[in-house]
């Protein structure tokens, strides 16, 4: 992720809004008004400009760092690893961008875990390694994230989205709220179901099975089917105005990288 106390750049994680104020980096000049602070008062610039000038400083402003993980069922499913798992990594490299004084939450069903006492990498660590309740509703965690999360914050939403019919509302109250990215965990098996034959299939939601044959022509309907899905999805949280990104078997790293274009 990134590094440094000095963090421009790109919007997201590791990118906060810098503020004029009592800061230590350089913005501007600009002529002195009443209440501005005398040791600010640049005399060269004075000199040169023949009323008083003030330097105008950045403040180094600490970041908020949320995630929010689905750990609907669903989610629970892949071929080596779970996209459970995955989004968890994913979760811990943005956490990685935590310094100092920034601090960090993590966002469930259950309520928001949020360091009071504690920041910078070791707030991080705590919550990298939270885990959510396993088949808790994912629309919970983020009406508790809005509920309670600062607007400043920097929120990582990460999800197979299922349910982007409840949840899409949610995302454009984050999206208007924080600088919100969000992580689509994709399908396993969208390059095509692995069996053959005749199989019991279990809903990976709601727990039903189900003996079907699957063949070639079955194999491409699923694919097909995933693909489209996908698209639908995709297209929704494109219109919400977040930064987006794909999560699957490739990794996580890659995950993180395109979203935030490192």
């Amino acid at each position: 992720m990134l590094t440094g106390r000095r963090r421009p750049g790109v919007r997201g994680a590791g990118a906060p809004v810098q503020r004029r104020s009592d800061g230590f980096e350089f913005a501007e000049l600009r002529a002195y008004v009443a209440g501005d602070d005398p040791r600010r008062i640049d005399w060269a610039a004075t000199a040169r400009a023949g009323a008083l000038q003030t330097r105008v400083i950045f403040e180094d402003h600490a970041l908020t760092l949320v995630a929010a993980v689905d750990a609907s069922a669903s989610m629970f499913v892949g071929r080596t690893r779970s996209n459970y798992d995955l989004a968890c990594e994913a979760a811990a490299l943005f956490y990685g961008a935590a310094l100092d004084d920034d601090r960090c939450a993590r966002a469930a069903q259950e309520g928001v875990f949020f360091m009071r006492n504690l920041r910078g990498r070791v707030a991080a660590q705590l919550c990298s390694e939270r885990r959510e309740v396993r088949g808790s509703s994912f629309a919970g965690a983020l009406h508790g994230a809005i509920a309670v999360i600062p607007r400043s914050a920097h929120l990582l939403v990460i999800s197979d989205f299922f349910e982007i019919a409840e949840l899409e509302p949610l995302l454009i109250a984050c999206a208007a709220r924080y600088d919100t990215t969000v992580l689509f965990a994709r399908d396993p098996w969208s390059e095509g179901l692995p069996v053959g034959g005749f199989v019991l299939l279990r809903d990976a939601e709601d727990g039903r099975s189900a003996r079907v044959f699957v063949g070639p022509r079955e194999r491409e309907r699923y694919r097909e089917a995933s693909a489209e899905r996908e698209a639908r999805v995709l297209q929704r949280l494109r219109g919400v105005g977040v930064r987006l990104a794909r999560l699957d078997v490739r990794g996580a790293d890659r995950a993180i990288a395109a979203a935030f274009r490192l």
